[in-house]
């Protein structure tokens, strides 16, 4: 499943669009008034079904990860030595990055790929093409999206 996920422009707070390879819009995300970023997702029927809330005051930035009101388990970046990398703690997932930490991958616990993302170019406004082998972890994966552009928003700021 391709989901193209791009940052609305001319935004007060962050909010994107996220589209299926039909050009149909899937999932809405909404910035929240908050300290730290705080982005609720909805589905095309505008109902809440997910939220990346960071934690403030963290030595790395650190982002919780709730599915509807469940507490799913949290994102936080590592001390990077060579390529960005990320630690989650749910799923058994975790995030490898190249050297340029745009393109990534989400990995199992078993070294199967579960997402691959892009960053895409020469656009205006973030956008990102999403990967994902099974359509069931969707969700999943673009709140990790959410978290590791919401880091790279506050290490360039």
């Amino acid at each position: 499943m391709k989901l193209l996920f791009k940052q609305r422009m001319f935004s007060w707070f962050d909010s994107y669009d996220i589209f299926n390879e039909n050009g149909e819009t899937v999932y809405t995300v909404k910035g929240q008034l908050s300290w730290g970023h705080l982005l609720k997702i909805y589905d095309i029927s505008g109902c809440e079904i997910g939220t990346v809330k960071e934690k403030v005051f963290t030595l790395l930035p650190k982002f919780e990860i709730y599915s509807g009101t469940d507490y799913l388990g949290c994102i936080q970046k590592e001390f990077p030595l060579f390529k960005p990398r990320f630690n989650i703690d749910y799923n058994g997932w975790r995030v490898e990055g190249n050297w340029t930490g745009w393109d990534y991958s989400v990995v199992d616990s078993y070294g199967d790929t579960v997402a691959s993302v892009s960053k895409e170019l020469f656009n205006w406004t973030d956008t990102y093409t999403i990967d994902v082998k099974d359509p069931r972890d969707a969700l999943s994966a673009v709140m990790l999206v959410l978290a590791i552009d919401a880091e790279k928003c506050t290490q360039n700021s």
